[in-house]
């Protein structure tokens, strides 16, 4: 992974990374993109990718090459590359807030992010898939894009109307549910063609990736008194599928960590989960969402609820 012929300038190494699950392949996210590393621009051909004929290489590099074109192409019009195929917006940093963590630099998939001796964040946009996973990661909240932000997320979930326990014209619960636009919410929609059920005190909203949920948006919704919020992403692990790499991973992780907060407000870690699904298990998705609206409603409504 660190052959001097691919000797890039990241901050995660000079190479392509090594997830150790693609066999010691490179980082092709198999599923969606079989060319696609971690390096935007940078297309894993042949036996590099997987093992292969010299014929089957031949017709692999020509579709690399084919990609590596496409990427030119939206590079030059300030383009995003797949999967946000097209999106012309870019992390926007407030600066005069910035903390120098490094969350944002460590947790970016794609070594987007550098920083500089202080630990200040240096974007280098044409590396950028607008995933979001840095919003998601700054305790700050200092960072945006144009059509996507703390505060617009933040005005969808603070919209969604909660009914008291006086209120009797609808169920007193109300559920928030994150989801992934990438698969999850695709299966979603499935579920919804197939004229599935599921608990209807449950509230979508579709987020770019998991990896940008920021633990703002679920301590605002249990504050205005949603009795739980659960996640849905991507399969992460060895059979990965998240679009951005390790979205869904970086999620659960944030999960687990809010339960301490949860805790020191007198509400129990149980009502915020996290739940992966591919989008060809759809089937499985009513019965995610009511195994949680269960547990939940089996720890009664939110305290918050009124306030």
């Amino acid at each position: 992974k660190d052959d001097p012929v691919v000797n890039l300038a990241y901050r995660q190494g000079p190479g392509f990374r090594d997830n150790d699950i693609f066999g010691q392949y490179a980082d092709s996210n198999y599923i969606c993109f079989p060319y696609e590393t971690q390096r935007t621009g940078i297309y894993a051909a042949g036996a590099i990718r997987r093992a292969m004929t010299i014929e089957e290489s031949m017709e692999d590099a020509t579709g690399a090459a084919l990609k590596a074109i496409q990427c030119v192409e939206s590079a030059n019009r300030g383009m995003a590359v797949h999967p946000r195929s097209g999106d012309t917006t870019y992390p926007d940093f407030f600066f005069q807030r910035c903390t120098q963590c490094k969350r944002c630099t460590v947790e970016c998939p794609f070594g987007a992010l550098d920083d500089d001796e202080r630990g200040t964040p240096k974007a280098n946009p044409t590396r950028c898939r607008r995933c979001g996973t840095c919003m998601g990661a700054c305790p700050e909240r200092i960072i945006s894009f144009a059509d996507y932000t703390i505060d617009s997320i933040g005005s969808q979930v603070k919209a969604i109307g909660v009914p008291s326990e006086d209120d009797y014209d609808e169920p007193p619960l109300r559920f928030l549910a994150l989801i992934c636009e990438n698969d999850a919410f695709p299966a979603l929609d499935m579920v919804g063609m197939n004229r599935q059920d599921y608990s209807p005190d449950v509230r979508f909203i579709p987020v770019r990736c998991l990896g940008s949920v920021n633990t703002i948006w679920i301590k605002d919704a249990l504050a205005q008194g949603m009795d739980g919020v659960i996640l849905i992403g991507c399969k992460h692990g060895d059979d990965y599928q998240c679009h951005f790499v390790k979205g869904s991973e970086l999620a659960e992780i944030r999960v687990k960590k809010i339960g301490d907060a949860l805790s020191s407000l007198a509400l129990e870690e149980e009502r915020v989960a996290f739940a992966e699904v591919a989008i060809d298990e759809y089937d499985k998705l009513p019965q995610i969402i009511n195994d949680f609206v269960e547990e939940v409603d089996a720890l009664g409504p939110n305290p918050f609820k009124g306030f």
